[in-house]
């Protein structure tokens, strides 16, 4: 679940002391100076610490700088686990478009083709919207994490420790996105929504009779072995290996929280995976190098849309993103955006080569100059 709140706020440093030396630590295959500098540089900017790992034909490096628990001094993994947010639409968008290889739905199929009623109100009306509408996130519909009340109940600091263990339903996520009005009509505009792939979500079941968590272990999971890669559901914990997980909620100056356990159905299919960097690697190559998807699926998710309210070049296509860098280099993936965590994952158009990182503060620092490291 992208978050667009200021949970991701101006520079601050932590602990001065704890990171004026981050500890770092280097395995695999060297090359990767650039890399290697910038993840240290968003260190030095504040986050308390960051897993990184890259992987190509050549085989893996990894590296971790910074600490994962501020209190013990514990290093950073480069095993760890973390929640990764917003990347779970990725695979969302990747089950859906199997279910479409396989003839069971069309992206052209309408929301109330498979769920009459549920997208409706204030304007919302899901007789209009399509399957592929929401998955490039030109439906219209309002992101649930935009409205006031529920950014006051799990944004902020006071909100966060009174409901931090609230279990919410798909479509209680959704009956919040209908008290307002919709952004704009379908297919007139582009604008992030988390609600979008709440529904999603919610389709997957209705075609298959089982959860898109199930779906996604089935097709995804176990193909791939994807070890570390889990759907918590409603559990409050990160499996270990793993890091703690900090936030300065609405306040980038301000003290430092430990945000670790939650329960993540607050971001329910639009963002509430955990995974690693490793398997995040190993996903976004099978799903570009075309082992999760027949050619025409592939070319449908990498058919992009303008990204006309976002700060970032590039475009939007079913549950990914491209991203053109200063070198010439595009790379396809997703960002993600948690409670305490912040991830990227990425790799070329032909999934040769990948990277994946996650810093366990959501507050600071710029993970577009890692990307750059690596691929320029």
């Amino acid at each position: 679940m992208r978050v667009r709140t200021t949970l991701l706020g101006a520079a601050a440093l932590l602990l001065a002391g704890a990171v004026a030396a981050p500890a770092v630590a280097v395995s695999g295959s060297e090359g990767h100076a650039a890399t290697r500098k910038a993840v240290e540089a968003m260190v030095a900017a504040g986050v308390p610490g960051v897993t990184a790992t890259a992987a190509d034909v050549h085989g893996t490096w990894s590296m971790t700088a910074g600490v994962g628990d501020i209190r013990t001094g514990e290093p950073r993994s480069t095993a760890d686990r973390y929640r990764v947010g917003s990347i779970t639409k990725t695979f969302v968008a990747t089950v859906l478009l199997q279910l479409e290889a396989e003839g069971r739905l069309s992206l052209d199929d309408t929301v109330d083709t498979w769920l009459p009623g549920v997208v409706r109100g204030h304007g919302h009306d899901g007789r209009h919207i399509t399957v592929r509408r929401l998955l490039n996130h030109t439906s219209g519909i309002f992101s649930f994490t935009e409205d006031k009340d529920f950014q006051s109940a799990y944004f902020t600091k006071d909100g966060f420790y009174r409901h931090r263990y609230d279990t919410l339903t798909p479509r209680e996520l959704v009956a919040i996105a209908m008290r307002h009005k919709p952004d704009f009509a379908p297919g007139a505009s582009w604008h992030y929504s988390n609600t979008n792939f709440v529904v999603a979500g919610m389709v997957i079941e209705k075609v298959t009779g089982h959860s898109y968590a199930t779906e996604i272990k089935r097709r995804i999971l176990a193909p791939l072995r994807l070890r570390a890669t889990s759907l918590p559901g409603t559990r409050l914990t990160v499996p270990r290996p793993s890091s703690r997980a900090y936030s300065k909620f609405t306040d980038p100056k301000g003290p430092v929280y430990d945000v670790t356990a939650l329960n993540p159905s607050i971001a329910s299919s639009a963002g509430e995976m955990i995974s690693d960097s490793a398997d995040l690697d190993r996903f976004y190559g099978a799903l570009l190098g075309g082992r999760l998807l027949p050619p025409r699926q592939l070319k449908e998710m990498k058919t992009t849309v303008e990204m006309k309210d976002s700060a970032y070049p590039g475009g939007y296509g079913l549950g990914i993103m491209e991203t053109p860098l200063s070198c010439g280099v595009r790379v396809w993936g997703h960002d993600g955006g948690i409670h305490g965590s912040t991830s990227t994952a990425v790799t070329t158009q032909d999934g040769r080569r990948s990277l994946a990182f996650n810093s366990n503060g959501d507050w600071t620092g710029d993970g577009r100059k890692i990307v750059e490291g690596e691929f320029c």
